[in-house]
């Protein structure tokens, strides 16, 4: 006989859901009670289903039921609020009662299961008014998720057709970039990954299915190119990110991959990437060719760096380094902010979770370029307002772990100083060298430091444009009367492994023996129509990365290395690529199909390739191999996988499937 469903230390018996206690007070997340609910039917003793009712009608009771609301049919984040504030409650409601009717309504009364399908359909109901972009990459899948399942729970056709239509307009949308547009997330990742798990699951519709499966397929992909295996973490950049998983206080992202792979949440085939990558491995994405914002990572044995082209939110990882210290039970990181009136963590409120403690907000705007080991980080200050200080932090977490500092080629006593000049700042940590220089920086007042100090146990090297009393600046206002364009605030950074020098002063004199050029034309009070560009670029040895923007306008004018201008592929990787053209080359495989949106992953070691084709018209589709040819006579949306000789197709309407040896080359 089956145990009653453990309640967790945090179920309060008195309200019937999940405490939350914050430094605000004390708070019940019905997103949670759904989530309990949802378990304790799954767990289904007498027991479990007598507390279910009642957490049910208490997550009910958090459903705004006025008409006249205008998000009627949403559902309050809090068992302690009245209005409705977070317009994603719905979806994280929903999110856990369908899949639980779908699987065990028979287990509650009739009467609880009416209540539950009136209230799905009312939510539904509000999500479908919400209509949320499909950019918004995790709530358009959840509302896509809830859409189709409750549009077949209800027997909805409206519902149904809505769902898998915007199925494919997000499918769409991605593909015409290539990656998720909330990119590289460890947190929100998981939560479209597990929604398109849900359509796999639990849909009635075979086509539904495949989509669901395919998309899940291609952010897998992505995911497995950005574990890093030494230190296990998610390397960087991040379009969405918490504060705890940036410390590394989450269990190694790894874990979370290997759980999908175990659920079946991503494809088997995924497995042959996350073992088996070899290192030095660097793995360029697009999330928006528009607003162009890329992602660029670079792993080795040693560290994982990543930067992004622009910021995506408050919440972004723009610059990320991860980094292997031996012994120690967290590995080394390093990530930025543009920071204003010296706020640190529990200066920033997070209304959703009515707690300071989840993330410092980066409050500037960004543009960077990488090319392996190296980057560029422009930062500006985003919307200063009334400010006693603005400045760019680099923050390198645990100041226990740094082991030497120096400034130009001085070594520090100490790990602090106060400097007028921007010298070289250069650190060792476990196994890595860290070179920072600093870029031409605004001064907007009579100090603008350059400073090294500890805050909150960690390291932080600040980079100020200003620090005096409080004030606003006429001068940065546009639209405005003064504006000559956006103050300057930038850092060259390079990382490589201890083992690569014999010691920390060869590194830097390595750094300094290439050549800064910094170039910013003349400064003309703006009227709307001009430019004022800004360029640098970093040589050395013959190797390139430079970068330009236009102050005036903040727009990304054009990244480079020595290879020529930067574009912004899809995905681009010695083992994966995607593009639109109709031809695919990756490891000695080719892939020819229609030219619309698809991938190859290609590893000649382990004899593993897998094309995916998201087309919207059916191909004839070829996979050209070093030892056989595979051809599917007719593929729609899907994948075509090829693992030590044996061929499988999961797609939409495929035809037969030829192979055909390759002669052997005399």
């Amino acid at each position: 006989m089956s145990s009653p469903l453990p309640l967790p230390a945090d179920f309060n018996p008195e309200t019937f859901m999940l405490k939350k206690e914050t430094e605000n007070g004390v708070f019940h997340e019905s997103r949670a009670g759904a989530r309990l609910a949802a378990q304790l039917v799954a767990s289904g003793t007498a027991q479990d289903l007598k507390l279910a009712e009642k957490v049910l009608e208490v997550v009910l009771s958090c459903q705004e039921l006025d008409p006249n609301d205008p998000h009627y049919g949403n559902f309050y984040w809090m068992l302690e609020d009245s209005v409705v504030q977070d317009l994603n409650a719905a979806q994280f409601c929903l999110d856990h009662l369908i899949p639980m009717m779908l699987e065990h309504a028979d287990r509650l009364t009739a009467d609880l299961q009416a209540k539950i399908k009136e209230a799905i359909l009312l939510g539904l109901n509000e999500i479908a008014r919400l209509d949320v972009l499909v950019a918004y990459t995790n709530i358009c899948l959840l509302d896509i998720v809830n859409t189709c399942l409750g549009g077949e729970l209800l027997k909805s056709e409206q519902l149904m057709k809505r769902g898998y239509q915007k199925l494919q307009n997000w499918m769409a949308f991605t593909d015409s970039n290539g990656t998720a547009f909330e990119f590289n997330s460890p947190t929100y990742t998981n939560v479209c990954i597990r929604a398109l798990h849900k359509i796999n699951k639990y849909s009635a519709s075979e086509e539904a299915r495949v989509r669901a499966r395919t998309a899940a397929a291609r952010l897998g992909l992505s995911a497995v190119l950005h574990i890093h295996r030494t230190t296990g973490r998610w390397a960087g950049p991040h379009s969405r990110a918490y504060h705890p998983s940036v410390l590394c206080e989450t269990p190694p992202e790894l874990e979370l991959v290997q759980t999908w792979l175990g659920d079946k949440a991503i494809p088997g085939w995924l497995t042959d990437g996350l073992e088996s990558l070899s290192y030095p491995l660097e793995v360029r994405e697009t999330a928006s060719k528009e607003r162009h914002l890329t992602l660029t990572t670079y792993q080795t044995d040693s560290f994982a760096l990543g930067v992004a082209s622009k910021e995506y939110s408050g919440q972004s990882d723009v610059v990320m380094l991860h980094y292997h210290c031996p012994g120690a039970d967290k590995p080394g990181v390093l990530y930025t902010r543009y920071l204003t009136n010296e706020k640190w963590l529990g200066d920033f409120y997070h209304a959703t979770d009515r707690t300071k403690s989840r993330n410092i907000l980066d409050e500037g705007q960004f543009y960077g370029v990488q090319h392996a080991n190296k980057a560029i980080g422009l930062y500006t200050p985003g919307n200063p307002g009334l400010i006693h200080s603005a400045k760019l932090c680099l923050i390198l977490l645990g100041v226990h772990k740094i082991e030497e500092v120096y400034l130009d080629e001085a070594k520090l006593e100490a790990a602090s100083f106060e400097s007028t000049s921007d010298e070289l700042v250069t650190l060792a940590s476990g196994d890595i060298y860290l070179a920072v220089k600093p870029l031409r920086r605004s001064k907007l007042g009579k100090k603008a430091p350059m400073r090294l100090v500890e805050r909150q146990g960690d390291l932080v090297l600040e980079l100020y444009n200003y620090l005096g009393e409080e004030k606003s600046f006429w001068e940065l206002g546009w639209p405005g009367f003064f504006f000559q364009g956006k103050p300057q605030c930038g850092f060259y950074l390079e990382v490589a492994a201890r083992a690569d020098y014999p010691d920390v002063l060869s590194f830097i004199r390595m750094v300094k023996s290439g050549s800064f050029e910094e170039s910013t034309e003349q400064a003309q009070t703006f009227d709307g129509t001009q430019e004022r560009c800004y360029s640098v670029q970093y040589q050395r040895d013959n190797k390139r990365l430079g970068i330009e923007v236009d102050l005036l306008n903040w727009t990304l004018k054009k990244r480079w290395t020595e290879g020529g201008e930067l574009d912004w592929p899809m995905l681009e990787s010695p083992v994966a690529k995607q593009n639109a053209s109709g031809v695919i080359e990756v490891e000695g495989a080719r892939l020819e199909c229609l030219p619309e949106s698809a991938w190859l992953y290609a590893n000649p070691t382990t004899d593993t390739y897998v094309a995916g084709y998201h087309g919207t018209t059916p191909t004839s589709l070829t996979l050209s191999l070093p030892t056989s040819t595979v051809q599917v006579s007719n593929m729609s949306t899907g994948t075509l996988i090829w693992q030590k000789g044996k061929v499988s197709a999961d797609a939409l309407s495929p035809g037969e499937i030829h192979i055909t040896q390759q002669k052997e080359k005399r």
